[in-house]
């Protein structure tokens, strides 16, 4: 089966078929975070459906250039320096170093080229002075330069690729300074924005006079500068589809850098909106939630990448507390089959099961159909436990059994922390006082040591082999 996936260029689920002749090479762009602060979980629900999509592409044998970047100059982020007393560079690389260690947590591949808008402020001002001479763009009186849409349109452009604009309602050539305005507006943008007093140090030289870039020529200027003018998919939330993702589109292709025939982007993929709590997230509502704030409720970051994955992509997706505890106890289940599988085990090797890893890979090459994958997922984990129970898996079967599993895994990141690290060494010490304690027969010291190393986030399992320590979670 050919991977086929959602385009929004075409409002239809297309066969991908990459650019590169040889069909192995694919290059893939997401817009990355705003480095202004914490990112929020509707942010992380967006990388986390990116890192899906690489992760697919990679099993399915492509060579996949992966790249994120990293927005460090805009209005909001001009606003919060100001007011923090800081510089550019200070602010936001603290937010940007957050955001990795974030991305870290939520078992997401870092991507290969992450470049920050402030280090390609030259290529933006090329990018924008081709735009002028091809007669795109224009300089205002205040010194700014804005792209027209109907110089754009009148050169036989279509401007509404992403989205359907009427635009008989709308009022072009009216101009927009900030980085972004009503999605029921059409304006010339800004591409460049002249330095102003609020700017105060903020502001780079050009043959406009100084200022700075509009927030939509930042990411063509970075991804044709990585990925070269026309790549293959281009992934963000549904929220940038218009005006962004549109305005992208205009400036890249009204460059006329692309080769004739091709298009800047051949596959647009958008991942829907996250709720919080069945309401869109608000502070003043209490639903609002950075990763961080999830992580000090004890979560980890493989019980919220988990939640994060549970729905379709294009679905649009409640975020709650209760599903947390599913997510919890859903891995709970797969971690105690995965570490009864390397006991069997013990260190044999062997070989995946075709016919499940066919039919996982069948429904995630079927625009990441997710359902279908965990429903493979959790079929495979109640036959290995029925086969458990009944002592019928040989040491050689539970190995290939867990090479399924890392299979799957390669796609899905989800990792096994409870296998990969064990416990730590006080409570692997007050396991030991436990086990002398009920040799001793001791039992109430038994319990209440116990209790102690429940406190600590691991549980004792008494086996006929000795007990054995497992994550509580």
């Amino acid at each position: 089966m050919a991977l086929r996936l959602f385009n929004t260029l075409s409002r239809s689920v297309e066969t991908f078929v990459p650019m590169d002749p040889a069909g192995k090479q694919v290059g893939l762009y997401c817009c990355g975070p705003t480095v202004y602060d914490y990112g929020h979980i509707g942010n992380f629900r967006t990388f986390v459906f990116s890192d899906l999509t690489r992760r697919l592409l990679e099993f399915l044998g492509y060579q996949v250039r992966h790249v994120m970047n990293i927005t460090d100059v805009e209005d909001k982020i001009i606003r919060r320096v100001h007011e923090s007393g800081s510089d550019l560079q200070t602010y936001t690389r603290r937010y940007e170093t957050a955001f990795l260690e974030d991305l870290k947590a939520l078992g997401c591949l870092p991507p290969h080229v992450m470049p920050r808008a402030t280090e390609y402020i030259p290529e933006m001002v090329a990018l924008i002075g081709r735009l002028i001479e091809r007669g795109m763009a224009y300089q205002a009186a205040d010194g700014s330069v804005y792209f027209s849409i109907d110089k754009y349109r009148s050169a036989g452009c279509q401007y509404g690729q992403l989205v359907t604009l009427n635009f008989e309602e709308m009022r072009p050539g009216e101009r927009v300074q900030s980085d972004e305005y009503t999605k029921e507006s059409m304006a010339d943008f800004a591409l460049w924005k002249a330095r102003t007093e609020a700017d105060g140090d903020i502001f780079w030289p050009s043959p406009w006079g100084e200022g700075r870039p509009g927030w939509h020529i930042e990411c063509s200027a970075m991804s044709m500068k990585q990925l070269g003018p026309s790549f293959d998919l281009h992934l963000g939330g549904e929220d940038l589809v218009f005006p962004h993702h549109e305005d992208e589109i205009a400036q890249s292709e009204g460059s006329g850098l692309q080769s004739s025939g091709c298009r800047f982007v051949k596959y647009w993929l958008h991942g829907a909106h996250l709720l919080v709590e069945g309401k869109k997230m608000s502070k003043s509502l209490g639903s609002f939630f950075t990763l961080r704030d999830l992580l000090e409720k004890g979560f980890k970051g493989r019980e919220i990448r988990y939640l994060l994955l549970k729905a379709h992509y294009r679905d649009t997706f409640n975020f709650t507390m209760e599903g947390l505890e599913e997510a919890r106890n859903a891995l709970g289940r797969l971690d105690e089959c995965l570490g009864k599988l390397h006991e069997r085990a013990g260190d044999r090797t062997g070989l995946p099961e075709d016919p499940l890893i066919r039919g996982f890979s069948e429904a995630m090459e079927d625009d990441l159909n997710i359902s279908r994958a965990w429903a493979c997922l959790f079929e495979w984990i109640k036959e290995v436990n029925r086969a458990l129970a009944r002592d019928a898996l040989t040491p050689e079967q539970a190995a290939g059994h867990l090479a399924t599993w890392r299979e799957m895994d390669a796609v899905l990141g989800l990792g096994e922390p409870g296998l990969q690290e064990g416990p730590p060494a006080e409570v692997a010490a007050l396991a030991m006082e436990r086990q002398a304690a009920r040799k001793a027969r001791d039992f109430p010291r038994s319990d209440a040591l116990r209790q102690a190393i429940l406190e600590r986030g691991w549980v004792v399992e008494d086996t006929p082999s000795g007990p054995k320590l497992k994550p509580s979670a």
